[in-house]
């Protein structure tokens, strides 16, 4: 099992690089053959989730980027609420998304849980928060050192913090905080003071696994959530973010190490997340999804298995 460590306040995984050092990012910025994005594209319209799902029944909808609304036994769960319309502390500056939030804070059913893996600002949206607090009795679980920034957001979420291996129930589901390959920065000299990481979520109808923003490393963090929780009902596996991979390979998988999670997660189905709504790396927005169903071809993973859904759109997981 990959293990955490903490030195100086700052917790670090041995061995891995985490966050770049100033010389790969210049390298990055200075050879980078960014492709061009749509300015703007318009989600097709889709109908709103229900309220709630009872008993073992579970759908799942992809509002956008890492963003999903998870509904089973009676219980709302959203990952990650990134609703704003940049990814930077600035709404006039910094990474935009491309398509609009499927569902706003207004239009979510009622939220019981959110799983916020790390500070990243595409995944910690502060003001998606504080929107969410005004509509929702939200309790939030997130790794060590988060509350103080999502305590900005509002007074009104309910807030707890996990280490790795750490768990907590809510409601009718135990969640667990699982090692993920990646690092946390929410300013210039915040590096690696919070953690991070991936949620399993044991649920009445099976298991939930929220993958977050991670690595593929040797694919043992994988293969170690099926070894310790069974196979997977529901897994929300990145698949963008990626090129180039000297880059990004330590702290985001590609589709083709996506696929693989899959498979050693034994999944029944995966969901793609983490693509197609802010430019972050080099990739063309549609390259992710072609990716993976090359990916899936090549290892015969049947198409119903591993789902790309628009924004909006409801699935129903068997």
């Amino acid at each position: 099992m990959l293990r955490i460590a903490q030195k100086n306040g700052r917790f670090h995984i041995e061995g891995h690089r985490g966050e770049a050092g100033f010389f790969d990012v210049m390298k990055w910025q200075f050879t980078s053959r960014r492709s061009r994005w749509p300015a703007w594209i318009d989600g097709p319209p889709y109908p709103r989730p229900p309220q709630r799902v009872e008993g073992n029944a579970m759908l799942a909808t992809w509002i956008g980027h890492s963003t999903v609304l998870i509904q089973t036994a009676g219980m709302n769960i959203l990952t990650d609420p990134f609703l704003s319309l940049r990814a930077s502390p600035f709404q006039w500056a910094g990474p935009k998304r491309v398509r609009p939030a499927a569902l706003d804070a207004a239009s979510l059913p009622p939220i019981d849980v959110i799983l916020l893996s790390h500070n990243h600002y595409d995944h910690m949206d502060l003001p998606a928060l504080a929107a969410i607090a005004r509509h929702h009795q939200a309790h939030v679980v997130t790794p060590l050192g988060n509350a103080r920034w999502i305590g900005r957001a509002s007074r009104n979420l309910v807030i707890d913090e996990l280490t790795w291996g750490g768990n907590i129930l809510s409601g009718a589901v135990k969640i667990h905080l699982t090692p993920a390959w990646h690092w946390s920065k929410r300013n210039l000299w915040g590096a690696n003071t919070a953690l991070w990481g991936a949620f399993a979520v044991e649920a009445p109808g099976g298991l939930i696994y929220f993958a977050a923003d991670t690595g593929f490393g040797n694919g043992q963090t994988f293969t170690d959530i099926r070894s310790t929780f069974g196979p997977a009902r529901l897994s929300l596996l990145p698949i963008g973010a990626y090129e180039p991979r000297w880059f990004m390979r330590p702290q985001h998988m590609n589709p083709d190490e996506a696929a693989d999670a899959h498979l050693h997660l034994e999944s029944s189905t995966s969901i793609a997340i983490h693509h197609s709504t802010v430019q972050l790396t080099d990739e063309a927005i549609d390259a992710p999804a072609m990716a993976l169903r090359l990916a899936m071809a090549e290892r015969g993973i049947d198409a119903a298995r591993f789902l790309v859904p628009d924004p909006g759109e409801t699935v129903s997981i068997p």
